[in-house]
């Protein structure tokens, strides 16, 4: 905003990728595995490879773009400066969508690893508790939050050694063969777990020397996140076999393996932290878009109306949790993982078109990268299940449809 104050620049190197691994490194890689396996099988790992791939050419994209547009609103606004306001609309109902579409698979998480059972009442509850702690203005501070990825990440790493002790009962059966259309479906979804190193490009403000620090940045977390993935890939294949592919608790269930009801607890609230910091910034992340985009016209006026107490955006985020809710009482996880996988894949397709127009950029991340994204995005989202694929691009219809009818400033 002219004439605000800017951001201090106290972030350092380390701590820009600890925030990029942070975001990353969430409620996703709970659940993500099993019909990651169900789709590749064997192949599991090359699906890993593959999703870490098309995140790092996605992360350099946006690298790029915020270089030259260092202000929020991400893809949304890059898309309006370099293409227009069409595809600018169409990468933020795509993230809209598909991060509402994340917050369900946050909640049902917590409450299948909480609460199975009674998964959905649990989920529901979540997303009414965290939307009311939203609406006060209450949010995580840095310190809550790196507490959380700290010990997510130290128990990722026990289950890691877990999973390869040689006195850990070999499964009868390994998964299933994959096949080349099975490894990119499990591909698109583990792209789901990925998401959210692009939170390292936007913070051009707050990073010192930030042409050489994020950059750094992103290829440190995406390969400490890639390492970590793969091990999990690894060792899970070796701990479980077959029955991975078919668990909806697949860290549960290897800590219930090797550990017993202690490592089962340790891995329940491992997965309860990850998924409620998650939720808590994706509802804050997805009301904050929609009130954005309801300022420029692409959504109805009434979601940028901001609380006078709070100075929150209050219709968005109940609008949010309402769709949210929704989703918990119609779909599945692996249903919403599928919905929002396709929706972010195409955010990330225009992310790369804009990226390709830029002109000016270090020769570290040449055309070719944004080329590759942009193959890979659309290749991964149309390789999802058909009943994602067909109900997305219903709802993006819808939105284009929606932004035709809405009144808006001329040039909007």
């Amino acid at each position: 905003m002219s004439g605000a104050a800017g951001l201090r620049r106290q972030l350092g190197g380390f701590d820009a990728t600890t925030v990029g691994i942070g975001s990353m490194i969430g409620a996703g890689v709970f659940v993500v595995f099993a019909p990651a396996a169900a789709a590749a099988g064997s192949w599991l790992p090359l699906a890993v490879l593959i999703a870490g791939f098309v995140a790092y050419c996605n992360a350099t994209a946006s690298a790029q773009l915020a270089r030259v547009y260092p202000t929020s609103g991400g893809t949304y606004m890059y898309g309006r400066e370099q293409l227009g306001p069409w595809p600018g609309f169409i990468a933020g109902w795509s993230f809209i969508t598909g991060k509402t579409a994340s917050c369900a698979a946050m909640a049902l998480t917590f409450g299948l690893y909480v609460l199975p059972g009674y998964e959905t009442a649990a989920a529901i509850a979540a997303v009414v508790l965290l939307t009311a702690i939203n609406l006060t203005g209450i949010t995580r501070t840095a310190l809550a939050a790196r507490i959380i990825v700290s010990f997510v990440m130290a128990i990722l790493a026990f289950l890691v050694v877990v999973a390869f002790n040689p006195t850990s009962a070999a499964p009868a059966e390994g998964l299933h063969p994959g096949s080349a259309a099975g490894v990119l479906q499990a591909s698109a979804l583990l792209f789901f777990a990925f998401a959210g190193y692009a939170r390292i490009a936007t913070m051009g403000e707050e990073v010192r020397e930030p042409k050489r620090n994020i950059p750094l940045a992103i290829v440190g977390a995406l390969a400490v996140v890639l390492v970590l993935y793969l091990l999990l890939a690894f060792g899970l294949m070796n701990a479980l076999g077959a029955p991975l592919a078919d668990t909806v608790t697949p860290l549960l269930d290897l800590a219930g393996d090797v550990g017993g009801s202690v490592g089962t607890v340790t891995v329940t609230v491992a997965a309860a932290a990850a998924s409620l910091g998650a939720l808590l910034a994706l509802i804050a992340g997805v009301g904050r878009t929609s009130l954005a985009m309801a300022r420029h016209g692409d959504l109805p006026r009434p979601l940028s109306r901001v609380g006078s107490r709070f100075a929150v955006p209050f219709v968005a985020d109940i609008t949010v949790a309402a769709a949210v809710i929704v989703l918990l009482l119609t779909t599945d996880v692996l249903t919403v993982i599928g919905f929002s996988s396709f929706a972010i894949l195409i955010y990330y397709a225009v992310t790369n078109i804009s990226a390709l127009t830029l002109a000016d950029r270090p020769w570290y991340w040449p055309r070719i990268l944004n080329v590759a994204g942009l193959a890979g995005c659309l290749v991964l989202a149309f390789t999802l299940p058909t009943s994602s694929v067909l109900v997305m691009l219903a709802i993006l219809l819808a939105g284009v449809i929606l932004r035709a009818a809405v009144p808006r400033k001329q040039g909007g």
